[in-house]
């Protein structure tokens, strides 16, 4: 590697460009030639972090500014690098203020695992080449430079950090807070020294117990003025007792809330924020009204019963081991959560076998009690609605909410439920959504890395360089700046939606989902062709012409089947159990914003049956680039919360609304593409349509192939733009 760092140095061009000094610092360190790296970075830095830069800026790569002083020391001292290098870190991080600290800490604590995993996968591109490419070498050195700058200095850094951060900031890692029903829940504290004697907090309230992650995102709140507060679900870190997710975590929460006004720090005003679970619990605890909570901040929350661990009242299989996970240690259970192949075994077997997907810890051989708990609540009931705000409880939440959320994989998570019930039931809602091409995480905190590396695919979608943001740098500390210290509001923040058009490189801002279109694009489902697939055509077939569809539900020939597609941008779909429909090219460039909604017209030989759509835009070179999923249990389709089973040869119509956000802007000469599938496969429940309970369904309950014939006057209903 060095002598390709310097073959590679030794054809450079002189230049001072951004791109070109990044390449060169790292070429330089991998080289040996440490002096000429320092000065490649300064002079990276005079050119990215003038006067006023943001933090993120004058953090950047500062680790490696840290790593080449001190093999400079090294070289001309002759001291190990052991020693050159806790000089060289305090020197460093001295002259930098605390936000930017934090964000140079944050850097530096990168895992090890991704770096290495990016190594490796950079190497195993280039095995069995006899000669390489300048761009792919440059991406192998930078691959092994950051490698093999983390292995030399990553095992230093625990002194230095905590000797830095005993310098900044006050932290009590451990406080037991006792909760009127007589349970205990812990919290960690981190607030920054330099700060006034009273200041508001931040909380995070989560079962996610992982102590060293957690100090790193307290820090950084510190950093930017706040205390800190990262409060665990009970039975968590200190708690005694035993872990129970979602139950108590509204109440706990609000606990913890009072415990933090009644410290002498506290100026009485506390915002929450958090992602996923603990993008829940604000919500769980706003619909209480604590008197001290002034702001909420949420990416991608979950909503229980809604979205996790069922959507439509589908249950995912891929939440089986969440449990295990979360609460057979104070901590997290990272190693049986992550028996990836125990838990395709678990789901092969069932599936495989057609026993009752109650059997699933059975099948395990491990009970998993919070699980069957689940399943005893099929239906949207009060056991879930007695989590989260629900109804006229939104009334309650009296506080300025932001929310982030995705298109993809469970971005927005149940962020479209609490952004529209909200202002339902308390009309004067101070509520912002901003929603972008982000996945499940990348909806709570962007797309940049704790290196600072900007993430620019998601799954083959390459993302608009719009929408490549840091939610953390750039909305989370404006949001509460603003709201609890009169700050600015987030320039993004423009209107109430505030949304990317993927494809169109471009934000637009609108007062509501429903002024995100101001019109629709309906297209029927008709049994005409078009090559080999059925037609979605601007107007129903003549008559009462139907599709039909026939699944065998007791097949289990598909057992091994690997499931095609599934990327943002990919080249085939999966229709296996259902049908594929596609438009006629569309004449002009098409931006579909909003919500879309539908009719289903079908008879069926079953009481009940699951199923899903998935919508793309099939490009001209033959790309389909996927749309928001639907899926639906078709016995809740008027409400999910009592079960109306379907009555066998009676014509039925079932109507039907997305509950996720698109923006998406089609090409001209694109086609839209519907698959409509019964679900039928390891990764949810299987409805047999007996009636039952679908999770004590066996095989056996699945009689005679399920038939279904969708009539000509189904249609999907696109939000447009024009």
């Amino acid at each position: 590697m060095p002598r390709l760092a310097a073959q590679l140095l030794a054809a450079n061009q002189p230049s001072d460009t951004a791109a070109a000094l990044d390449d060169a610092f790292r070429l330089q360190l991998v080289a040996g030639r440490f002096d000429d790296a320092a000065k490649s970075l300064a002079t990276l830095r005079r050119l990215r972090s003038g006067a006023g830069a943001a933090p993120q800026s004058r953090a950047a790569n500062v680790q490696y500014e840290i790593y080449a002083r001190a093999r400079s020391l090294e070289a001309s001292s002759g001291r190990p690098f052991v020693e050159t290098y806790p000089r060289a870190f305090r020197d460093a991080l001295a002259g930098l203020d605390d936000r930017t600290s934090a964000l140079v800490i944050r850097a530096l604590g990168a895992g090890s695992g991704g770096i290495e995993s990016a190594l490796r996968a950079a190497v195993a591109r280039q095995r069995g080449k006899s000669a390489i490419a300048r761009p792919e070498a440059l991406a192998l050195l930078r691959a092994y430079q950051v490698a093999e700058s983390y292995r030399s200095f990553a095992p230093l850094l625990p002194p230095l950090v905590a000797e830095d951060d005993l310098r900044r900031y006050v932290v009590a890692m451990h406080n037991r807070i006792h909760t009127p029903d007589g349970a205990t829940v812990c919290a960690m504290l981190v607030r920054p020294r330099s700060a006034p004697a009273r200041v508001p907090a931040l909380l995070q309230f989560t079962i996610y117990a992982d102590s060293a992650s957690l100090f790193g995102d307290a820090r950084r709140t510190a950093s930017n003025g706040y205390a800190a507060v990262m409060g665990f679900t009970r039975g968590k870190a200190c708690s005694p007792d035993r872990p129970v997710a979602y139950v108590h975590d509204g109440a706990d929460a609000v606990t913890v809330i009072d415990w933090i006004v009644g410290q002498p720090w506290s100026d009485g005003r506390v915002g929450m924020y958090g992602g996923s679970y603990s993008g829940m619990t604000p919500w769980a605890a706003a619909k209480r009204r604590p008197k001290a909570l002034k702001a909420i901040m949420v990416g991608a929350p979950v909503a229980p019963g809604l979205d996790v661990p069922m959507e439509g009242n589908i249950v995912w299989s891929f939440v089986y081991p969440w449990p295990f996970y979360t609460t057979d240690t104070k901590g997290l259970d990272d190693s049986t959560y992550g028996d990836n192949a125990r838990w395709q075994r678990v789901y092969h077997t069932w599936y495989a076998s057609g026993r009752a997907y109650r059997d699933l810890d059975r099948i395990d051989g491990t009970p998993n009690p919070m699980w069957d708990e689940w399943l005893a609540h099929p239906a949207y009931d009060a056991y879930w609605r007695a989590m989260i705000p629900n109804g006229t409880e939104f009334a309650r939440v009296d506080v300025p909410v932001l929310l982030t959320a995705g298109y993809y994989y469970g971005g927005p998570g149940a962020a479209l439920y609490y952004f529209t019930q909200h202002p339902k039931y308390r009309p004067r809602a101070e509520d912002y959504l901003l929603i972008g091409p982000y996945d499940h995480f990348q909806a709570q905190r962007g797309v940049v890395n704790a290196l600072g590396d900007t993430a620019t695919v998601l799954n083959g979608y390459r993302i608009d360089p719009v929408a490549r943001m840091d939610i953390t740098a750039e909305l989370r500390y404006q949001w509460f700046d603003h709201v609890l210290r009169g700050g600015p509001k987030p320039a993004l923040l423009r209107d109430r939606v505030n949304y990317e058009v993927v494809n169109g490189n471009e934000w637009k801002h609108a007062p509501s989902i429903a002024a995100m279109s101001n019109g629709a694009l309906r297209l029927y489902l008709t049994p005409a062709r078009s090559g080999e697939y059925y037609r979605l055509a601007p107007r129903p077939a003549p008559g009462d012409s139907a599709i039909p569809l026939t699944v065998d539900l007791a097949d289990r020939s598909d057992s091994d089947r690997i499931v095609p597609g599934g990327g943002v941008a990919d080249t085939v779909t999966d229709a296996s159990s259902g049908i594929e429909l596609v438009s006629d090219p569309l004449p002009e460039a098409t931006e579909l914003s909003g919500l879309f909604s539908g009719r289903l017209d079908f008879v069926t030989n079953k009481r009940d049956f699951d199923f899903g759509i998935s919508l793309y835009e099939l490009t001209r070179d033959g790309t389909y680039l996927q749309l928001p999923p639907f899926q639906l249990r078709a016995s809740y389709a008027a409400d999910l919360t009592h079960r109306r089973l379907l009555t066998p040869g009676a014509r039925t119509r079932l109507d039907f609304h997305s509950i996720r956000l698109m923006s998406h802007r089609c090409q001209a000469g694109s086609r839209l593409v519907m698959v409509l599938q019964v679900v039928k496969g390891s990764g949810q429940q299987i409805n047999y349509g007996s009636g039952k309970d679908v999770s004590d369904e066996t095989i056996a309950d699945a009689g005679p192939p399920l038939t279904i014939n969708w009539f000509g006057d189904s249609y999907v209903s696109l939000p447009v733009h024009r």
